[in-house]
């Protein structure tokens, strides 16, 4: 038998065929791209997926890690974002388990903004990551697997021509934003993002530059900035304050979240972002 047939069976063995197939994400974005993609068959979990959480804080419960022990493919962020999952891991090893790190599909390391879900290239490599591994699994069910990933990956191509026509009217417009969360799609839009120093010290919970606020503050009253976005999940002082001389000053405040709203999809999560972000860039700059 080949190395690659013994990879295949053992895979299978760990996932025990595609009827039973489990799949724990560390995020429910990634959750619902997996229900997406596998066979309304497979049972898929998602660890943190309360939408009011704060991930930072975040400290998994007894029960993900009898989640995480039972899975044969296991989803996590990676670089540094949910190192609670290479815990888990690590507490229930399994040789035939399979897990897509998403930063590694991305080529990122530690430092860069792990934000994934905001980056448009992460969810297609996801899809087409599982359709892989699920077919390896039980290659009787590779081709439903298959036309369930070209749907998503069909979506998911209209999400990126909406990026795409208003990165065409926007680019180079400037912004700012409370926290680092939307960076990587601030990035695909063109966007220039002015104050990202400050931005970090407000996710990490450490005191801004008084010269950060400031300059933050003056570009605001300046009307140099066209919006400020916010996390919807933070409670920092000083970013609500800032967003408060924002909408005195007339600067749109568009605020997103860092995790899956309850009852949506990937896609429409994203799509009623985009929408309200065209909105508020499409609003003449006040004077």
């Amino acid at each position: 038998m080949s190395v690659g047939v013994l990879a295949a069976v053992g895979l299978a063995a760990v996932l025990g065929g595609a009827a039973h197939a489990s799949v724990v994400a560390a995020e429910s974005v990634y959750a619902d791209i997996a229900r997406q993609v596998a066979l309304p068959t497979t049972r898929v979990t998602a660890i943190l997926q309360n939408p009011a959480a704060d991930p930072h804080e975040f400290e998994p419960a007894p029960s993900a890690a009898r989640a995480v022990a039972d899975a044969g493919i296991v989803i996590e962020t990676g670089i540094g974002y949910d190192p609670w999952m290479d815990r888990l891991l690590a507490a229930s090893p399994a040789p035939g388990r399979h897990v897509i790190v998403v930063a590694d599909l991305l080529r990122l390391h530690a430092g860069d903004n792990s934000h994934l879900w905001y980056d448009p290239a992460a969810m297609p490599l996801l899809v087409r990551s599982l359709r892989d591994v699920l077919a390896q699994a039980d290659p009787a069910d590779a081709q439903a697997v298959s036309a369930r990933c070209a749907s998503v990956l069909t979506s998911l191509a209209a999400l990126q021509r909406r990026i795409d026509a208003m990165r065409a009217r926007f680019a180079g417009a400037q912004v700012a934003a409370t926290e680092p969360v939307f960076g990587p799609m601030l990035d695909a839009l063109g966007l220039r993002d002015r104050h990202g120093r400050f931005e970090v010290s407000v996710m990490n919970g450490t005191e801004p530059r008084a010269g950060d606020v400031a300059s933050l503050e003056d570009d605001l009253r300046a009307h140099r900035i066209r919006v400020l976005i916010t996390n919807a999940q933070a409670t920092d002082q000083e970013a609500a304050r800032l967003a408060e001389i924002a909408r005195a000053e007339g600067v749109p405040v568009v605020a997103v979240s860092e995790t899956l709203p309850a009852e949506q999809t990937y896609q429409r999560w994203i799509e009623a972002e985009l929408a309200a972000l065209e909105a508020a860039l499409s609003r003449p700059v006040a004077d």
